[in-house]
């Protein structure tokens, strides 16, 4: 039988949860923060920092778990007035490239024995992919909600997909996602309606897209 906390258990961590938010909003209000500062803020340090530490950091900190999405709300943000665009989404696409080969060489040869060691003392084995089923298994494991970016990329390094394949796949997938934010990030923080709209718009598209791809090789795998 399941040891499930009891019933006044749950409404007392609720109410210590419900303090504790409160707590917080108070001392910020108190205090006069404001999100929509703070977010300028960021963005003109990273505008300060310029594009080349920019597009360093975002291709260099994802390898080790910081979230690429960051990156891509604030590159617009930050560099269209400086760069474009289109200046914006070459800066994007060339770190997007180098963090994928980074972290590829990472899982395949710099941290593999370390690697190895750590998942044989697990439950798991390292993922054996067949040449054929490389380029499905790149598509799914990168339009599959759940497992943060750079996992998805040593995973794969782990299983040995081949280069190429597991380059282009996941390039074309991270673009087509990166721009959507990276227009959407810019549209909202300036104001600009009928913009942040194509970018949700392409999210939307990217979220169906992807909704039809699972749906597709979930009927192959029946």
């Amino acid at each position: 039988m399941e040891n499930r906390p009891s019933p006044l258990k749950l409404i007392a961590l609720l109410v210590l949860a419900l303090a504790g938010a409160g707590a917080g909003f108070w001392w910020l209000k108190i205090h006069d923060f404001s999100v929509r500062v703070s977010i300028d803020e960021g963005v003109n340090l990273l505008r300060d920092a310029g594009p080349l530490v920019f597009f360093t950091a975002m291709a260099v900190l994802p390898a080790v778990g910081a979230p690429m999405s960051f990156f891509y709300l604030t590159a617009g943000s930050a560099f269209t007035a400086q760069l474009g665009l289109a200046g914006v989404l070459v800066g994007a696409g060339l770190a997007i490239v180098v963090n994928l080969t980074l972290t590829y060489w990472l899982a395949r040869y710099g941290l593999r024995p370390w690697l190895e060691r750590m998942i044989s003392r697990s439950k798991y084995k390292i993922p054996v992919v067949a040449a054929e089923e490389q380029a499905e298994i790149t598509v799914l494991l990168r339009i599959t909600p759940g497992p943060p970016y750079f996992l998805q990329s040593y995973l794969l390094g782990l299983a040995e997909v081949r280069f190429g394949t597991y380059l282009w796949i996941s390039w074309v997938i991270s673009i087509v996602y990166g721009t959507g934010f990276i227009i959407f990030g810019d549209a909202i923080l300036h104001g600009k309606g009928k913009v942040a709209f194509l970018g949700l718009s392409m999210l939307v598209a990217v979220a169906l897209g992807v909704h039809l791809l699972r749906k597709h090789y979930g009927k192959k795998g029946t």
